[in-house]
């Protein structure tokens, strides 16, 4: 039964009122639970909560304004960004910009009924708009009340479909769960088998500077000019951390051509790396473009899976380029640099092997990624089909 029929059949021609959320629930400023220090440490009791992706900042050991939210569970809502999750553990708040959203009357609202039909809706966050979103917004958005004019009923309804819900959300996380390891036990297999690949005897490589392999340049004259991104758009905008694809622009000079001649676009702060065989537009001037310095000699794939073996050198806080003062400087193996021809074919056949294990490992259109992907969408689309109620309800 999919999930329209199955709401039909839980209403049984029972009428559905539509009510403003404000009306439906009250709200809580976070102050007086709000952390004072940020002495985060994972051996501490106490969650700090944020609204957004991260969701728990750390734990604190601090013993006074906690919110007991074990004891009556509750919504937080980012009054920024619209985001909200679903607590029912005990917490300290980071952030003033977050509401602390409970049911305006148990015996007639469920507040997990309200947390779910809340994740159907969009998010309404502009980049840059910083006003508060519950109060001159969300307060006015309406909630369907399925049996308005009896309670108990109205209740055992709001109770079936959480039950519902809670079901699929615990086999989806679950799922999820198993594929996102099964992902990351791939990848640590393939960061072991690319060190093995790339690690030498000493007399059969010689060990060059990263600085006289490849040659870099600046992304100025390929960086985006109006932050207009949009889907249908051409080109993309690319960062070297990890969102990497930021969006996409219409804008048609100043691209990077990386579809006739590969790249490698290093990050100068987090030192992060991405290979790029398409073209592009830069957002930020702290990324190199690396090319190698003698095509003849230094294949650029394969001292981007060399780079990929090396230890993340960020530091927190830290704003230096990584790629002067210390990456140009690390050594390189490459083999066979007195045959040129045997060097590159080297090359060439260690990067054909790591290429199938790459996409084996990380292909975005198919395998576990894809797979996780779809086990999320399915579930939105489930939960928003039981929860999509019609205004005027036949």
């Amino acid at each position: 039964m999919n999930g329209e029929a199955l709401r039909r059949k839980l209403l049984d021609g029972a009428e559905v009122e539509w009510i403003p959320l404000g009306e439906v629930t009250r709200y809580e400023q976070p102050t007086r639970y709000l952390v004072q220090t940020k002495n985060y440490n994972d051996t501490f009791r106490t969650p700090v909560l944020t609204a957004g992706k991260t969701f728990i900042l750390g734990y604190t050991d601090e013993t006074d304004g906690i919110k007991k939210a074990s004891s009556n569970p509750v919504i937080i809502f980012d009054d920024f960004t619209t985001a909200s999750k679903w607590v029912d553990f005990d917490f300290k708040a980071k952030s003033s910009a977050m509401k602390i959203i409970s049911s305006g009357d148990d015996k007639r609202f469920l507040l997990k009924y309200i947390f779910y039909w809340m994740s159907t809706l969009p998010s309404e966050l502009v980049e840059g708009d910083h006003k508060r979103h519950w109060i001159s917004n969300y307060r006015n958005k309406l909630l369907p009340l399925p049996c308005p004019d009896d309670s108990e009923k109205s209740i055992a309804i709001q109770l079936e479909i959480v039950r519902i819900l809670d079901t699929f959300t615990k086999l989806t996380a679950e799922l999820t769960a198993e594929l996102t390891a099964e992902l990351t036990a791939r990848k640590k297999q393939f960061k072991y088998y690319c060190k093995k690949m790339l690690t030498f005897e000493d007399d059969e490589v010689e060990w060059l500077s990263l600085g006289n392999v490849t040659q870099y340049e600046y992304p100025l004259k390929y960086r985006v000019k109006t932050k207009n991104y949009d889907d249908t758009y051409r080109t993309p905008v690319l960062t070297a951390g990890k969102t990497f694809i930021l969006g996409y622009t219409d804008e048609t000079d100043g691209i990077k051509k990386a579809s006739d001649k590969p790249v490698i676009i290093f990050d100068d702060f987090t030192t992060a790396s991405k290979y790029v065989n398409f073209d592009f537009k830069a957002k930020s001037a702290a990324m190199k473009i690396i090319s190698t310095s003698d095509d003849k000699r230094f294949l650029l794939k394969y001292v981007y899976y060399w780079m990929s073996t090396l230890p993340s050198e960020l530091v927190q806080g830290d704003h230096k380029c990584h790629w002067i003062s210390k990456f140009c400087k690390k050594k390189i193996p490459i083999p066979y640099t007195d045959n040129p021809k045997n060097s590159m074919a080297e090359q060439t056949r260690i990067v054909n092997i790591l290429d199938r294990f790459d996409a084996l490992t990380n292909s975005i259109s198919e395998g576990l990624p894809r797979e996780i992907e779809l086990r999320q969408k399915q579930y939105e689309y489930y939960r928003d089909l039981l929860l999509k109620f019609p205004e005027n309800y036949e």
